[in-house]
């Protein structure tokens, strides 16, 4: 058997996050189309745009790394848009479908941000500067966006969600 090393986790962590990231753009549009608030849906949308450039940065990486852009699928992400799926289906019309909507959201950026965070730190001691430079400007992208996402759980869907008068 072939000796595993850190280059190959880190190529192998780079697909699983590519794989993620191509999922997640496909359901941004449905979760937009599903949230109830006007600042919900914009929420999705900015974040749809900002996808579509972290896997445009991924690219760059692989080619940084001089290995092609490929994904490898990501059980993870597969699990956690299925329950963002699940949340859709079963608070459709609810209060507290947006609340459901955001935590799921924020699922997937937790999720995204441990994912860069050890990316940024293997490309760093594997020489990658580059590398490790577009993947901590796509963790800053992730962590923006889940403080977003609590500020509008906490503005309004959360107490809406509870029944209160948002």
């Amino acid at each position: 058997m072939a000796e595993k090393t850190l280059e190959n986790l880190f190529y192998d962590t780079l697909k699983d996050i590519y794989y993620a990231e191509r999922k997640i753009l496909k359901s941004l549009p449905k979760m937009a189309r599903g949230a109830q608030s006007a600042e919900l849906k914009a929420a999705f949308e900015t974040h749809r745009e900002e996808t579509e450039g972290q896997i445009e940065r991924l690219q760059q990486v692989f080619d940084i790394i001089g290995k092609r852009a490929m994904g490898k699928t990501c059980d993870a992400i597969e699990g956690i848009l299925a329950e963002g799926e699940e949340i859709l289906e079963e608070y459709e019309g609810t209060d507290a479908l947006d609340a459901g909507l955001i935590a799921s959201a924020q699922a997937v950026e937790h999720y995204e941000i441990t994912r860069y965070g050890t990316l940024k730190r293997w490309a760093t001691l594997l020489g990658y500067e580059d590398a490790a430079r577009l993947l901590d400007e796509t963790l800053q992208e992730e962590s923006k966006t889940d403080e977003s996402l609590t500020a509008l759980a906490d503005a309004r869907a959360n107490d809406k969600a509870r029944g209160e008068a948002a």
